[in-house]
């Protein structure tokens, strides 16, 4: 056999490989910037040789993800890369306005699944379907997209709610080492080979926050536990009790320095994945505390000693197998640990029960070697299978929200890839026929769905070739004839099947079959299934048997007498599994075999998966030594065909990605020709008007149809606009096909939409925007205004009754006054009455005081009885006028009778101050006014409507008053 050194073989296709390696480097001087196309459509032409050096180039530029149309391509760097899953890498992703313009990566897939799920487009439930050769970094990226769904999908507004969804993304990412220790192994191919698939369903809520997640697995290779090929190893979490385990845990797990285990080959490699205080924090955030971890560790320390318990050939048929060696001294510590009796457990591994009879007759025989073996490994797999669903349900109560309280999904799909060792049996052909099933989906689902959807509605299309997989499908699967159904024939027979007699079955029944080979120099027995991703030799020596997969009843009893608590969860003692142990002979029921369990199961995920919109990535293995910086051409070149990559590149370039209803595009787009209907006045765009009443008698398909045309003649003024605007990608007149019910368009063509559709609900937006605001603005003004009158009125109406009550207390107050004054009067007139009375008989009465009315001789009177008072009041800026003022100054001064006006007085009205009177006057009387030595004392102060107010508003209007 050539060997191979750097992708190329030393043999006889050295010289295609050098040719190769110069066409190559021929290739990559004269195209540059090879490494920098992002999308593998962009390749010219689109063949294997190109797709391989583009990838090379990128690959040798430390760029690992590749576009090629609706698949992701992953390249395995073999090499720690810290900065290209950084949080800050995944926040950039998630903010970015269009994610598919960044560079490849696995977050632009996670975005774009995230995005639907929030955008509703139906089927709202989205799926990653992880898929690559084993070691090709299938589990790393599953790892990394659920990091990536916990950071952008746990983004809570309150306190509370953001420790729970810390809580609930701790709980998620923890389940990861968990399940990785229980159900991963070091393989030939990779150090951390998952040996059970597992659909992850991460759980949003209605406001696409993360709420929880749910694990289903599938076919736990749990034959790994016993049995381990050359230069594998068991399951990780042997190594690490084994490497991790303090002083005191050793003691009580009997795990002694150095100590061998026939189960635990290759100890001496030292993993990443040995990392034992890892696994034990995450167990114990998913809610497993420390004495349940204990015991858990305690049930696996003793299937590591049941390992070592080996049996010797007996010589004599009717006698049980020996132990050999130290087998005793293993057998005591494993019944320890695991908390059995000693001698039933021997017995039971040595010793097996038959029924039989119509009475359900027990006999005891003793087993072979061989058979005392299988048992011993049986019990070993059955309790690490069942407590590998039960940490699956440990895990599922810890991390899975209520029904009620999500809504949608993203499921990450981490299956094992497709394997083909030198010795393949039930479990390569079991995870061969889920790979193949997986591709048959993405086939069925973007290749030939997509070459037929354009038959169907009427495009120009060249069709692709590419590789189906029915027929592998029909040998595996297919009705009535196919080898799962040859296999569970076999177990449902009940009898001794050797393996030449089901591979020569197998090749009589299933002859016909374009996919079945046969390896003619293998000398055991074996067939040959020609895969989609290459051909496979299965042996035939114990396939029934791994399809039975029997478990002994007695082992099943003997495994609920235990007294550990953890296996006492594991096999409860439960009647109706007795009744179902002991079946009568004539109701026996049928055998649920490994194959039919598994493809009931996967039935199931397929179920789910075509209810989701799918998305894909390839996980490329550059080189099988898992090396950095090395590109095997030749691995890679096999992956590529494998997974029909030139295919799907084929179609994605020369197809149309974006399908969209006749109804919704123009329901989405119909903005365009309204905006271009107002905006142009060609042939293509007529206004809505016009259009009606065209389409008036028309129906409503045809006006349908006619607005769908219009839409599309807008279609080359958007790429002119585009040309205008400096964008000459867009400038070309991109493809768009409409179809009997679809409209069929590529990515650009799609982008240009949306660009556009954008600018013009802007610009809606900002027209409704700037209307609303004048309209606001004029509301506002109309109620100021109102506001203003209201206020006017109110002002005016409380300056009125302010004005009132001024009126009515200045009315009280004058009336008072007045009563008073008149009072005084007369009190004063009383007291003088005496006094006066004679002198008032003497006072010669004037010659016209006849004409007097009596009301004035009554003043007089009074006035001549007060003159003091008189004087003043005469003096006096308020009080009578005219003739009745020198009546007063007359009576006051009591000069003689005779005409007032021959006696000329000067008053000291208008004047300041007062003059006294010293004495009686002889002759002509002239008062004499002093000017007051106070400041301003000469200035009556005028009334100020805004300053004066009740009584200070009487005293200063003296006209009024007086008149009044």
């Amino acid at each position: 056999m050539a060997s191979q050194v750097n992708g190329h073989s030393s043999g006889s296709g050295a010289q295609g490989g050098e040719s190769l390696r110069e066409d190559l480097q021929e290739f990559l001087s004269g195209e540059a910037p090879l490494h920098q196309l992002d999308d593998l459509t962009k390749v010219n032409p689109v063949t294997l040789e190109t797709v391989l050096r583009c990838l090379q180039a990128r690959y040798a530029a430390d760029t690992f993800y590749t576009n090629a149309g609706c698949t992701l391509v992953a390249l395995n760097p073999f090499k720690p890369v810290p900065q290209l899953y950084s949080p800050a890498l995944m926040r950039e992703y998630h903010a970015a306005p269009q994610p598919q313009k960044l560079k490849p990566h696995i977050f632009t897939v996670g975005e774009q699944t995230y995005r639907n799920v929030k955008s509703l487009i139906e089927p709202v439930n989205q799926s990653i379907i992880v898929s690559g050769e084993s070691g090709a970094g299938k589990t790393w990226t599953s790892r990394c997209l659920m990091k990536f769904y916990a950071v952008v999908a746990a983004s809570p507004t309150s306190q509370e709610s953001y420790k729970i969804a810390e809580r609930i993304e701790q709980r998620i990412l923890n389940s990861n080492p968990v399940m990785e220790a229980f159900g991963n192994a070091c393989t030939l191919r990779n150090n951390n080979s998952s040996r059970f698939g597992k659909f992850i369903q991460l759980q949003l809520n209605r406001a696409q926050q993360m709420t929880g997640a749910a694990v289903q697995t599938y076919l736990l290779e749990k034959t790994r536990v016993a049995c381990q090929a050359s230069s594998e190893r068991n399951f990780h979490i042997f190594y690490q009790i084994c490497k991790g385990a303090s002083m005191d845990e050793r003691l009580q797990w009997h795990l002694p320095e150095g100590a061998a285990f026939f189960w635990l080959p290759n100890p001496e490699r030292t993993l990443e994945e040995d990392c034992f205080e890892v696994t034990r924090e995450a167990m114990l955030h998913l809610g497993i505390d420390t004495p349940a971890q204990n015991n858990i560790f305690q049930v696996l320390a003793g299937l590591l000693h049941l390992g070592n318990v080996r049996f010797a050939h007996s010589e004599d048929e009717a006698q049980p197998c020996h132990l050999t060696g130290d087998a005793q001294c293993s057998l005591k510590t494993s019944a320890l640990l695991l908390q059995l009796p000693e001698d039933p457990l021997l017995e039971t591994l040595r010793i097996r029960t038959i029924r039989a009879g119509r009475q359900q007759q027990v006999f005891q025989k003793p087993c072979s070697q061989a058979e005392c073996d299988t048992r011993r490994d049986c019990v070993a797999k059955l309790v690490y299978a069942r407590l590998f669903d039960w940490l699956v349900s440990v895990i599922n109560s810890s991390i899975c929200a209520d029904p009620a309280s999500w809504t949608t999904f993203i499921g990450l799909l981490d299956v094992y890839g497709f394997e083909s060792f030198p010795n393949n049996s039930l479990e390569q052909l079991c995870i061969n026929y889920a790979n193949e099933k997986l591709q048959q989906h993405f086939v069925a689902h973007y290749l030939r769905a997509q070459q037929e959807e354009y038959a169907v509605e009427g495009l120009e299309w060249s069709f692709v070739n590419y590789q189906d997989n029915q027929t592998c499908l029909d040998l595996i699967e297919g009705s009535p004839i196919s080898i799962c159904s040859l296999i569970n024939e076999e177990c449902r027979l009940n009898r001794p099947s050797s393996a030449a007699q089901l591979q020569t079955r197998i090749e009589s029944a299933l002859a016909g079959s374009p996919r079945l080979g046969h390896n003619k120099l293998s000398r055991e027995p074996s067939f040959v299934v020609l895969h989609y991703a290459g051909p496979v030799q299965y042996h035939t020596a114990g396939l029934v048997e791994k399809n039975k997969d029997p478990v002994p009843p007695e082992l099943t009893r003997l495994l609920q007498q235990s007294q550990d608590p953890l296996l006492k969860v594991l096999f409860p003692a439960d009647p109706e599994e007795k009744a179902q142990e002991e079946p009568s002979g004539q109701s026996r029921a049928p055998v649920l075999t490994v194959v039919s369990k598994f493809k009931a199961s996967l039935e199931q995920l397929l179920q789910v998966l075509h209810c989701t919109t799918p998305h894909y990535i390839r996980c490329i293995k550059p080189n099988s030594q898992g090396q950095a910086h090395s590109f095997l051409q030749e691995e890679v070149l096999s992956q590529l065909e494998a997974c029909g990559l030139v295919e799907t590149i084929h179609i994605s370039a020369a197809g149309f990605p974006i399908r969209i209803p006749h109804w919704n595009f123009v329901e989405r787009y119909e903005v365009l020709r309204r905006i271009c209907a107002r905006t142009s006045s060609g042939p293509h765009s007529p206004s809505p008007a016009e259009g009606h009443s065209e389409r008036s008698p028309c129906t409503e398909a045809a006006t349908l149809q006619a607005v769908l045309q219009d839409i599309l003649h807008t279609l080359p003024a958007l790429t002119q606009a585009a040309a205008t605007l400096g964008d000459p990608a867009k400038a070309t007149p991109a493809p768009v096909h409409c179809g009997r019910t679809k409209v069929f368009m590529t990515d650009s063509m799609l982008e240009l939409l949306e660009h556009r559709r954008a600018q013009v609900l802007e610009q809606c937006a900002r027209r409704i925007q700037g209307s609303w605001r004048r309209h606001w603005h004029r509301k506002q003004e109309r109620q100021r205004r109102a506001a203003v009158l209201i206020q006017a009125a109110i002002r005016s109406w409380l300056a009125r009754k302010h004005v009132q009550r001024l009126h009515t207390a200045a009315t009280v107050i004058k009336r008072a006054w007045r009563k008073w004054r008149i009072g005084m009067a007369f009190l004063a007139s009383k007291e003088l009455d005496g006094v006066e009375e004679k002198h008032f008989s003497q006072v010669p009465l004037p010659t016209g005081s006849s004409l007097l009315p009596q009301t004035q001789t009554s003043l007089l009177a009074a006035i001549i009885r007060l003159w003091p008072l008189g004087l003043v009041l005469a003096n006096a800026a308020v009080g009578v006028r005219g003739f009745q003022r020198k009546l007063v100054v007359w009576a006051c001064l009591q000069l003689p009778a005779g005409n007032p006006s021959s006696y000329p007085v000067q008053t000291a009205q208008g004047q300041a101050g007062v003059t006294s009177i010293r004495a009686l006057p002889q002759g002509s009387i002239k008062f004499h006014c002093r000017k007051s030595p106070l400041p301003y004392a000469d200035i009556c102060p005028e009334p100020s409507p805004y300053s004066v107010s009740g009584f200070n508003q009487i005293l200063l209007e003296r006209h009024s008053l007086g008149h009044g």
